[in-house]
């Protein structure tokens, strides 16, 4: 005897997304010697970008008068901080950060001259 069961088949489809960067400083910045340079870059995705900065096509490190913060805003958007203090003549050039997940890589210049 069926008692009218129902078989039901279900997919879960979950769409991913490429790093896309969704705001970001404006591209030239005038600086002054012994300032402060500030750039920022925010990102989405999923998975979650990665956010890396450069400068002049060379990939840059935190040291000691410059700091890179991250912060995780939601699941897949993330908020990067490049901050230079003080300013020197030879930070000059162009900066680039660039968000990364498994998908796509996306990236902004930013020029920066005193």
């Amino acid at each position: 005897m069926d008692y009218g069961l129902i078989k039901i088949d279900s997919l879960i489809i979950k769409l991913q997304q490429g790093a896309k960067i969704i705001k970001a400083s404006h591209f030239d910045y005038e600086f002054f010697l012994g300032h402060k340079i500030k750039f920022i870059c925010v990102a989405q995705g999923d998975p979650m970008p990665r956010i890396t900065w450069f400068k002049d096509g060379i990939e840059i490190f935190a040291h000691p008068y410059l700091h890179i913060a991250d912060w995780r805003i939601d699941k897949f958007v993330i908020k990067s901080k490049l901050e230079i203090d003080p300013a020197r003549q030879m930070d000059s050039g162009t900066y680039e950060c660039q968000a990364n997940n498994r998908h796509t890589v996306d990236s902004r210049m930013f020029k920066a001259d005193f």
